[in-house]
């Protein structure tokens, strides 16, 4: 507060009745995170596991971002344990957080916490992962997950030979043999992952384009739990043995995720898939980890979904800034992310098909991975 000497008995007056009404006001302030007086408060970030690449790049950079804009950063893995996470998150609550990232492991399970964040004033950021039934989840930041599936289902039929990249049909007919895989029923970009792929690929199922030989077509069959590669690759050599033990051959695998992806094609390699006389099937992946983009370059999995996760890292991180400050953080989508309590206000960022023609551009020119990693 700047002062100023007055002359006139009036003009103390006014200035005392002035400083006693400061005293006072000075009192109430709202220390609460969308005060505008947060600089320097602790976020907590929470993450699920370090077992997968991609969720180590993404705590690394929301928390470097966050400490770039003054922030104290509390950034927990919880190593796929839905009790060590929420001993995590009531932690950063009485360690004083003013802010919460999650990216859960089960979304479902957090309820009692998030409650009590919002008993706090707490604001919540629900990071690539919907938390679901709760209120107090304020923003939702991810990928178009939807489209994922889409891009996904696309890509199978691309390497098919059944579309072309421009989207137009291939020259290949079919009938091609092909397996489904889902992601964690416990997550719910799973779901969405899912849903995404059939609404492409349930056409060709339809007209015997496509056979899923199995018989295995609903989400809860061919969901792997925890988004685990061994389960992956036990359910793949089940289906191998009772399903395609004829001398009939598998041609086409919908995988969601890369870590999913090595195990399936661990599972077929043991049953003598490629080679020269009985190559891989078509097999697609998501997060363009390591070993599977040196996997595509090695003529093994046809595809990933590349999400670049220092772009989702920036979006959440000011997402959080501008809660923090008191203002309201951009979002592109208010309708389509229901967490079964509340429509979620959600950024969605969109993602990029990888395969052996476009890795170099999609990955290395943009230096997410030097040339040296890929070798």
């Amino acid at each position: 507060m700047r002062f100023v000497r007055l002359a006139s008995v009036a003009g103390a007056i006014t200035l005392a009745a002035a400083l006693a009404a400061c005293g006072s006001s000075t009192k109430t302030v709202d220390q609460d995170a969308g005060s505008g007086d947060n600089s320097g408060a602790l976020v907590g970030v929470t993450m699920p596991t370090r077992s997968s690449e991609r969720w180590i790049h993404d705590g690394d950079n929301v928390k470097a971002a966050l400490e770039k804009l003054g922030y104290k950063v509390d950034l927990q893995y919880a190593e796929n344990d839905i009790p060590t996470q929420v001993n995590q998150i009531e932690n950063q609550i009485t360690k004083g957080a003013k802010l919460l990232i999650v990216a859960s492991i089960d979304g479902t399970a957090l309820t009692t916490q998030l409650q009590e964040a919002g008993d706090k004033k707490i604001p919540v950021i629900s990071y690539d992962r919907l938390i679901r039934n709760s209120p107090n989840v304020d923003y939702y930041a991810t990928f178009d997950n939807f489209k994922v599936g889409v891009e996904q289902a696309n890509s199978l039929l691309v390497g098919l030979g059944l579309k072309k990249a421009d989207g137009t049909d291939g020259e290949a007919k079919g009938p091609f043999n092909v397996e489904l895989f889902a992601g964690s029923p416990d997550d719910n970009n799973a779901t969405f992952f899912f849903n995404g792929a059939m609404s492409v690929l349930q056409s060709y199922i339809d007209k015997g384009t496509l056979v899923v030989k199995s018989g295995q077509k609903d989400f809860k069959t061919v969901a792997i739990l925890r988004w685990d590669p061994s389960t992956a690759q036990k359910r793949m050599e089940d289906l191998l043995s009772k399903t395609y033990n004829g001398g009939t051959k598998v041609q086409g695998v919908l995988s969601p995720y890369d870590g999913l992806s090595i195990g399936i094609l661990s599972a077929l390699k043991s049953n003598g898939y490629g080679t020269a006389g009985q190559p891989y099937p078509v097999v697609t992946g998501q997060d363009a980890e390591l070993a599977s983009v040196k996997s595509i370059i090695a003529g093994e999995q046809y595809s990933t979904v590349y999400k670049d996760t220092a772009q989702l890292a920036d979006v959440t991180v000011k997402m959080a800034d501008a809660v923090l400050k008191g203002g309201k953080p951009e979002v592109n989508n208010t309708t389509d992310y229901d967490n079964g309590n509340k429509v979620v206000p959600s950024f969605l960022l969109q993602p990029v098909v990888v395969d052996k023609s476009n890795y170099q551009k999609a990955l290395v020119d943009s230096g997410f991975y030097t040339a040296d990693q890929l070798k």
